[in-house]
């Protein structure tokens, strides 16, 4: 069994995501209706799966993130409920996709779909669900918003093979890991922000700015990610803890801990991430050595230098409810317990 790495003074139990929550939820029950409308198909095993997937729970912070943006630009109409639900969309196939590419074996604290319905149906149903997303994208009628939507899913896709590049090589280096992020995870999280600006019709600088919360959003949010896999408990994170671990996943604690550690620990790490020979103890053994060098509180450090960037990216934009509950979504972010 492994020890459990505290990160406690690095995270405020105060934080929380309910005035984002608060702010999109009129707009949020829209996008859930949308979603379950847009799953729908004549071939029964497609809603089937997606809504295992749909109905596991989630922040569902992407989407959120295109209604407040919206609502941030004083976008007044209905383009940002299709787009957040074609945002959410591109999201779950991609997590059909990543759970194929990772073998894994639960997601958010049940069964992932490949496990249930098996590896094929799930990449083509990830498919579908991106067929849906761009369809809507293209309801929409906006030809900057699809633009910004089509060049994340083709970066996404990017990134996922550069993950596969990188895959159980211990001689990643971080600039590598934060290549893969920056492209797996935070180019959505950009996208996701910038297109309310976009269909709201704001001026090039505060869509830059909107571009620039997200992406900073996105790399702190993953990087957290990173760390509690290592130190938080299986039921809050609703997956197992050391699941990067045991897939070989090679992320930034792990950068860290094997650029400092010993020839002697260097060599523990490719005998489990590169050879996949992992032991009963050995889970334990990778949570000292990451407690021992800092790699963990690194990362932390790490997620919350971005954190910083997404919190200037904002200050172009006046205060208001929206700014506030964005600004609030960066303290969850980077402090939440899962």
């Amino acid at each position: 069994m492994g020890v459990v790495v505290s990160l406690s003074g690095a995270r405020d139990p105060q934080v929380s995501l309910a005035p984002l929550v608060a702010l999109v939820q009129e707009d949020m029950a829209h996008v859930n209706r949308l979603i379950l409308d847009r799953a729908r198909s004549n071939v029964e095993l497609i809603p089937e799966l997606a809504r295992h997937l749909i109905d596991s729970g989630g922040k569902r912070l992407r989407p959120m993130l295109t209604l407040a943006s919206a609502r941030l630009c004083g976008y007044e109409g209905d383009a940002h409920v299709r787009l957040a639900a074609a945002v959410e969309f591109m999201h779950t196939a991609t997590l059909l996709h990543d759970d194929v590419v990772d073998e894994s074996n639960l997601r958010r604290g049940r069964k992932t779909a490949r496990l249930l319905w098996g590896n094929e149906a799930s990449v083509l149903v990830g498919d579908f669900l991106l067929g849906q997303a761009f369809k809507m994208m293209v309801d929409v009628g906006s030809l900057g918003a699809l633009r910004i939507l089509s060049d994340a899913a083709a970066i996404i896709a990017e990134g996922e093979v550069m993950q596969l590049m990188t895959a159980k090589n211990t001689d990643t280096t971080e600039d590598d890991y934060l290549a893969v992020i920056d492209a797996k995870t935070a180019a959505l999280f950009s996208a996701a922000a910038e297109v309310g600006g976009v269909i709201a019709g704001k001026p090039k600088s505060e869509q830059a700015a909107l571009r620039s919360y997200g992406r900073n959003l996105g790399l702190a949010f993953q990087l957290v990610d990173d760390a509690l896999d290592y130190s938080g408990e299986q039921a809050t994170l609703g997956k197992s803890v050391g699941d990067d671990f045991r897939e070989g996943k090679i992320t930034l604690p792990v950068v860290l801990c094997y650029r400092r550690g010993s020839a002697e620990e260097r060599s523990f790490w490719q005998r489990t991430l590169h050879d996949g020979e992992i032991g009963e103890h050995d889970l334990g053994e990778a949570m000292n050595l990451l407690k021992k060098h800092s790699a963990l509180s690194d990362t932390m450090e790490r997620a919350r230098h971005y954190g910083a960037i997404a919190r200037d990216a904002l200050a172009i934009f006046p205060e208001s409810k929206p700014k506030s509950a964005m600004l609030k979504a960066i303290a969850f972010s980077v402090d939440r317990p899962y």
